[in-house]
Order: C-alpha cells, then structure tokens, then sequence
C-alpha cells in the first residue's frame, strides 16, 4: 500500500442509493473499509458485522435483499443526517475516512446526484442496485445511462488531484458500471487524457472476471472479448495495459500506444494485495 501522501482514489458515486431511509454509498464505503483494514470477506461491508437491524426489518416484511451490517447501517445513518444538515457528499466521506484512521483522501467523483441506470433485455431500464443486487445481475444488458451526469461537476479535489498525479491507476473494475460513471463527468475523462500515463488493470482472467458481470456487460454491449475488450472500453485513454500472467498471451494484440504488463493480479488476499502493489510501485516508480 502506498503512504496516505502518495494516493489519492477518486470513487464511483453511480451506485448510491437510498435504502431503508439512509444513503448508501456502496463503492465509496468499500474503498474506506477496505484502506482501514475491515472490510467484509465478500468485498463489501465490515469483517465480523452483525445484522440485528436487517434482521429486525425482516420481522417487519421488509425486503432486505439489499443486506446491510449494523456498523455500515451506522455509516450511512451518519451519512444521511450529515447530507440532510447541507454537509457535501465529500465532506461526508472525509469525515468517515478520519474516524477509521484512513490517510489515504478518498474523493468522490462528484458531489452531485448521479445515478446508473440499467437497461435490460425486456426494454426495462433499471436502477442500478435493482439490476445488481435484487436481480443478481442476471439481465442482458442492453444500455447503460448514468442520469444527472450532464448536470454534474467534478468533486473538491478531483480535478487537482488528477492534474497533479505522476500516474492515473485505473482500478481493475467493471468499466461501464463503475469506471465509466466516473470518466462521464464533465472535465474527468479530459484530465485523465491529458496525463502522460495512464495504466488500466484488468479485471478479467481468461477472459472472465471472478466476481460480478463486467465481462457479459461488456460482451453485451459490444465489446470485444478478453484483453481488447478492456482497451476498447477506455479507447483513447491508456498508455499501459497490466493482466494477469495467464492473459500474458493477449499482449501481443495491443495497439502499439500502449505497453503491455503480465503480474499475478489476483487480491483475494491482504498478502496478494501487498504483493501486487509491491510489483505495481516497482514497475512504475
């Protein structure tokens, strides 16, 4: 992990929502627990949380297929009557990252309301938490919108943050639905062009990502498959490629422009993270 002075992560804010009364910030949150060291063994919430409140909601026939811990239902508690008394969204976050000990500044990408949106194969556009937890991200993905987007400015820091990087990271994410939410603000994708680096991380293995649907959402929108597929959803943007070694083979496709690297790229651990990151800092230091 790089030292708090070195990294700052600017975070998707498509997928916010709000449920039972609170605001959740699912990608922002995930980032904080997982810098302070707590979060949950599935990617999200907190490792060893409890679930007396879903399960007392549950008691009282609400869906709770949206599962929140009792500490993250306290987060977005906090988070809901900060954003009710006029507090930014990114004042908000800073606030939750202090009181884990998290260095690392964590910005959102936007302070403004934008939201992803689903449309599925039945011609029905949904909201993103439907489409992905309700649904299980089982639908055909036909388009992808993120509403307010046009409306929307880049968050405190953002920009400066950006402008001022020896390297952008893009993080081995879904990019249409957790990327691209980002890149569609006004000024973000123009700042992230303008860097002399720019290095996207895979999220595919074998042409497949481990967890979730980034490779059937970028197959159903287009996309062509593996390695290329990951260069075609940031076309334009990328300097450097890394993959996994058993996509070392794809490589060899890349457009000339960009330099392609092979590491191990699973993190399904604290000590593969640690690996990875030792790799990532030596390479492009």
């Amino acid at each position: 992990m790089l030292p708090g002075d070195l990294l700052t992560v600017v975070g998707n804010v498509g997928d916010d929502d709000v449920l039972y009364g609170t605001h959740v910030s699912p990608d922002l949150d995930t980032v904080v627990y997982t810098l302070a060291g707590i979060e949950g063994p599935r990617g999200w919430g907190v490792a060893g949380d409890t679930f007396a409140v879903m399960d007392r909601l549950a008691e009282l026939s609400v869906d709770t297929t949206f599962r929140l811990g009792d500490r993250d239902v306290a987060t977005c508690l906090f988070r809901s009557t900060e954003l009710a008394a006029g507090e930014p969204l990114s004042a908000v976050t800073t606030s939750i990252a202090r009181a884990l000990d998290v260095a690392t500044p964590v910005l959102p990408a936007t302070d403004d309301p934008v939201r992803t949106k689903i449309l599925t194969g039945d011609g029905t556009w949904l909201d993103f938490q439907d489409y992905f937890v309700n649904r299980g991200h089982r639908d055909r993905v036909v388009a992808v919108r993120y509403d307010g987007v046009d409306r929307a400015s880049p968050g405190p820091g953002v920009l400066r943050a950006i402008d001022g990087a020896a390297l952008v990271v893009i993080a081995p994410s879904n990019p249409h639905l957790s990327i691209h939410p980002i890149l569609a603000i006004p000024g973000i994708r123009e700042a992230v062009a303008a860097k002399p680096r720019v290095v996207a991380v895979s999220p595919l293995f074998g042409g497949k990502a481990l967890k979730g649907p980034a490779d059937r959402v970028m197959r159903d929108l287009g996309l062509p498959p593996g390695s290329d597929g990951v260069v075609a959803a940031y076309d334009g943007l990328l300097t450097d490629l890394v993959v996994d070694t058993g996509d070392a083979g794809d490589l060899g496709g890349l457009p000339p422009s960009i330099t392609g690297h092979a590491t191990g790229t699973t993190m399904r651990t604290v000590d593969e993270g640690r690996r990875f990151a030792r790799w990532f800092a030596e390479v492009f230091r």
